[in-house]
């Protein structure tokens, strides 16, 4: 997600100059020759902390993915798995303030072992709700005895049919302490994944850039930045591969299940994801505990460097000989300021100067419209990275893990694409404050003008019996008002059919006046039809399963412009950044990027994804019980769902671009301000401008 991006650690990037400054750059006070050589080499380092990111990128993302595979599984609206969604963010928003304090008095190897060991056990106890949970049944109106989907759903006459039992009949104390038991354990799970993620990033990159060289420092991190990016990606396709197992691979029911993973009854194996990814973690934490608190500083350079990457980062290598002009992932070494003077505070000092900077920061307007901006465009990616998946399935009548399978393996390599090409385009051009302005409100601008026709694709939902009608269908399918009376059907029970001459849908086959199940053998799988259906014109039979979609073809090109949309989004993340380091004082560039991602965190990624859930769950039509509380959505209004949550991307981008040309007004102000007022530039006004001076451009605006 763009609010976990690469520039977090520049927060914490601090004064462990020890090492540096110490003759030789010494290696740490252990003795080498207590453990292998290996853990003494940076690039080593530089390996294992690229797979240790892109594993926990993968489990802090693959919630996104099988999020309405746990509301089936669970019971859960919109709003709460979007709130689950988004609890990651408080654990960690509440302590990254403090690893600029930390960052240079702790031993960052092994808090880095420690905070992976943290994420590994919050997705083992991700895992956990499904192994103290009952088995799924995926039709609660069938006895334990009996075959799910047998003669439970079909229509009983009355006098036959067993006594209807009250709807909270089975809804215990104990049965409500579970589900609130189970909720809890995911919350909490997600509060330890957070806290776990907080020193990973930040505490890894200033170790990298403490003790490779100088001019190896920005391919290491590009290598590190390149593999991380990709693990949104392949949570996206591990979920995918998983949500194509049932849920209860593990405990399978006697005779298998009749359900296909098209069957929106399907529940997939959400839990096994986080198993997965949880060993990947605890795999790739293993090297920290060995790694010395300070390694020998590398002394050479890469061989190859000079012939292959001379031109890329030229402007580094200037900007070296300048302290206030370091890259933006490098650490701001020897500057005047609370970041360098962060580590002789105590905790108490900290946090009484903290707030001081803070406010001295956000009084930049350049800053805070770019947080604004940021803000905005977060909110847009935290949403869509959450019920994207959601949407698709209940929109195009697609399954889950094909709905995965398109975002991994468009929507985010469109992102990462975009991103490149935005600092491709800030490097080679060397584009200077004005134009990153320029770059980033044309970027905005296309992105909105590709999210209009996102409004009329798709179609709306087809007819429910008893729940959604379309006037403009056949008159006829009202005829039978009062058929299923006679049935006796359970109302909580959900076991859909389609009448596929007229495209209706019924609840269940009781719904559907059915009183006989024929089962038709295929060559791959069977086909489930039940027959003599009294509420069904000329008594037809009925399909087991929702009816399909007629927009289902229209599930590519919508994609396809989600995925340009993202893509144009993410051009504006370099420049936007460079925005934001210079137009702050040069002393708190350090702590202003930590400003930034904390106001994104708790103005964006922590309330969008509660946000978006909740106005898709406006658009519910039909709503399961449990125990007398709406739990889980049947359906939903296809084209109020649409349009509110594409209206709710079309707000947000709407505001980013907003604020991109208020901040190109700002720009063009100052420099009309700085060439007819050059001569007589007050000291004050000069702390605020953006671009010092002519000579100084190329230097300010490289990256």
């Amino acid at each position: 997600p763009a609010g976990e991006g690469p520039q977090m650690p520049d927060k914490d990037s601090k004064a462990t100059m020890d090492a540096e400054d110490t003759s030789g750059g010494k290696a740490s006070s252990e003795p080498q020759n207590l453990r292998p050589r290996v853990f003494h080499s940076i690039k080593f380092f530089v390996l294992c902390h690229s797979l240790l990111q892109l594993a926990q990128l993968m489990i802090s993302g693959y919630l996104k993915s099988s999020i309405s595979t746990v509301e089936k599984r669970f019971g859960l609206s919109s709003q709460t798995s979007g709130l689950l969604a988004a609890f990651n963010e408080v654990g960690n928003t509440a302590l990254i303030v403090f690893v600029s304090y930390f960052g240079s008095r702790v031993h960052r190897p092994r808090m880095i072992g420690c905070g992976a060991v943290l994420v590994t056990l919050a997705g083992l106890l991700m895992t956990l709700p499904h192994f103290i949970s009952e088995p799924y049944r995926y039709d609660h109106s069938s006895p334990e005895d009996m075959s799910q989907d047998f003669e439970a759903s079909l229509c009983l006459p009355t006098t036959s049919a067993p006594p209807p039992t009250p709807s909270n009949g089975s809804c215990s104390s104990y049965t409500e302490a579970r589900h609130l038991t189970v909720v809890g354990i995911m919350f909490a799970a997600q509060t330890l994944l957070g806290v776990g993620g907080v020193p990973i990033q930040p505490f890894g990159i200033s170790y990298i850039d403490d003790f490779a060289h100088h001019s190896n420092s920005p391919l290491y991190l590009g290598i590190l930045f390149a593999v991380t990016m990709m693990g949104p990606g392949m949570a996206y396709g591990l979920g995918s591969l998983m949500l194509r197992l049932y849920v209860d691979i593990d405990r399978m029911p006697e005779g298998g299940i009749s359900l296909t993973s098209k069957d929106p009854r399907w529940v997939g194996a959400w839990w096994l994801g986080f198993l997965i990814s949880a060993g990947m973690v605890a795999l790739a934490a293993s090297p920290y505990f060995f790694f010395p608190r300070e390694m020998p500083k590398e002394k050479h350079e890469l061989s190859f460097r000079r012939k292959v990457l001379a031109g890329a980062t030229s402007p580094v290598s200037k900007s070296e000989n300048s302290p206030s002009e370091q890259n933006p992932w490098g650490s701001l070494k020897k500057q005047d300021g609370l970041a360098q003077i962060a580590p002789n505070l105590t905790v108490i000092q900290f946090i009484k100067v903290f707030p001081r900077v803070l406010l001295r920061t956000l009084r930049h307007p350049i800053f805070l419209l770019v947080v604004l901006s940021q803000v905005c465009m977060s909110c847009m990616v935290a949403g869509m990275a959450t019920f994207l998946p959601k949407f698709l399935e209940r929109q195009f009548s697609i399954t889950a893990s094909y709905a995965n399978l398109l975002i991994g393996c468009l929507t985010i390599p469109s992102a990462i694409v975009g991103i490149v090409v935005g600092g491709g385009l800030v490097k080679r051009l060397h584009l200077s404050p004005m134009r990153c302005g320029t770059l980033c409100l044309l970027g905005s601008l296309f992105c909105l003008l590709f999210n209009l026709p996102l409004f009329f694709i798709g179609c709306s939902t087809h007819q429910i019996a008893g729940i959604i009608h379309q006037p403009s269908t056949q008159p006829g399918l009202e005829l039978f008002p009062g058929c299923a009376e006679p049935c006796s059907c359970p109302s909580e029970d959900f076991n859909p059919v389609c009448d596929l001459s007229t495209r209706v849908e019924y609840i269940t086959p009781c719904h559907a006046g059915c009183t006989s199940r024929v089962v038709q053998e295929g060559l791959d799988q069977s086909q489930v039809f039940y027959t003599n259906c009294s509420c069904v014109r000329a008594g037809s039979p009925v399909l087991s399963g929702s009816c399909d979609s007629a927009c289902s073809h229209l599930v590519l090109p919508f994609i396809l412009l989600v995925s340009l949309g993202a893509a144009l989004a993410s051009i504006t993340h370099t420049p936007s950044f460079m925005l934001i380091l210079r137009g702050v004082k040069k002393e708190d560039k350090t702590l202003a990027v930590g400003i930034q991602f904390m106001l994104l965190r708790v103005l964006a990624w922590m309330p969008s994804p509660v946000i978006h859930g909740s106005a898709i769950d406006t658009t519910c039509v039909h709503w399961a019980l449990s125990c007398g509380r709406r739990a889980v959505c049947r359906y939903y209004d296809n084209d109020l769902l649409r349009n509110r949550f594409i209206g709710l991307q079309f707000f947000f981008k709407t505001g980013s671009l907003v604020c991109f040309a208020l901040v190109l007004a700002i720009l063009r102000q100052q420099n009309k301000e700085a060439g007819t007022k050059a001569s007589n530039r007050s000291p004050g006004l000069e702390q605020q401008l953006l671009v010092s001076g002519p000579k100084k451009q190329p230097e300010d605006s490289s990256v």
